[in-house]
């Protein structure tokens, strides 16, 4: 579930003609997204491919080599904050103009890193999970009671004697003070999790990183109820199996809603800025072209 941007690398045309396949919104299922407005890559595409400042290859929007915005600045893009860290291990033979890894560095720079393998930082392994399909991962739904089972593992932190005389104090003279229970085991149970792993290969390469001693302790979860819409899906493969951007976003909905218990308003939509337009721009493309 975790990664896999496929084939060849994407081409962008100079516009159409016809404003209806630039123009044309996104289909299901982007469609509903709390999406900042495109209108800055409208313009920017109108302009055509630049040179990326830093390197000096053509590129359009952003340069997927250096990581950096190409025609467009970063106050005219939307900029997302995560409630977790997230690593992106890259295959070092995965093509980087067909990653979709990019756009998640690009619109949240401050929580998401990339790696190229054999590249692994260290992990806390009670604090990070892989998402990855297959025998071993668990669904989302269980991701909550494994990290309290995490928590419940942990030995309790020593408290500093100065903080056991203060909360003994305290105690005895506003026992009304003392939290119920319940906010006591809440407390206590408050999601550890710090960091997520994905790896951004193609599915047949996978098995190299995945296989890594460094990772293999590491609980794997997996996103069974989601289907990809990426528009390079390799033949034999589930619809489960999502493109790097799309398991990101689809597994940080979930983490918000399942873990953190929060009702989900379109908080981490805009990682699916540049997707969203992509998806709309390559569909209707082919649509004019009489391709499905």
């Amino acid at each position: 579930m975790s990664c896999l941007d496929k084939d060849e690398p994407l081409c962008l045309k100079q516009p159409s003609s016809d404003s209806s396949i630039t123009h044309k919104p996104a289909v299901q299922p982007l469609h509903g997204l709390k999406l900042a407005s495109h209108a800055v890559l409208e313009k920017a595409q109108q302009c055509g491919r630049l040179k990326c400042a830093k390197c000096g290859r053509s590129r359009m929007f952003f340069c997927y080599t250096c990581c950096s915005l190409v025609g467009v600045s970063q106050q005219e893009i939307p900029s997302i904050k995560l409630p977790v860290k997230i690593d992106i291990i890259k295959h070092p033979n995965e093509t980087d103009g067909k990653s979709t890894a990019i756009h998640a560095k690009i619109l949240a720079p401050d929580d998401v890193n990339i790696y190229t393998y054999p590249c692994i930082p260290e992990f806390e392994t009670d604090k990070v999970v892989l998402v990855f399909p297959g025998p071993g991962s668990f669904p989302m739904q269980d991701l909550v009671q494994h990290l309290r089972d995490s928590v419940d593992c942990e030995p309790s932190p020593k408290r500093h004697k100065t903080e056991e005389t203060q909360g003994a104090t305290h105690d005895a003279q506003d026992p009304g003070s003392v939290a119920p229970d319940g906010a006591k085991a809440s407390e206590s149970r408050a999601c550890p999790l710090e960091r997520v792993v994905v790896i951004d290969s193609t599915w047949n390469q996978t098995n190299k990183i995945l296989t890594d001693e460094r990772l293999q302790a590491l609980p794997r979860v997996e996103l069974k109820t989601r289907k990809t819409c990426f528009w390079r899906h390799q033949k034999g493969k589930p619809e489960s199996y999502l493109a790097t951007i799309e398991a990101i976003y689809y597994f940080l909905k979930d983490y918000h809603e399942q873990c953190l218990a929060e009702e989900y308003n379109g908080e981490y939509d805009n990682l699916l800025f540049f997707y969203a337009y992509l998806h709309s721009l390559i569909n209707s493309a082919k649509t004019a072209a009489g391709r499905d």
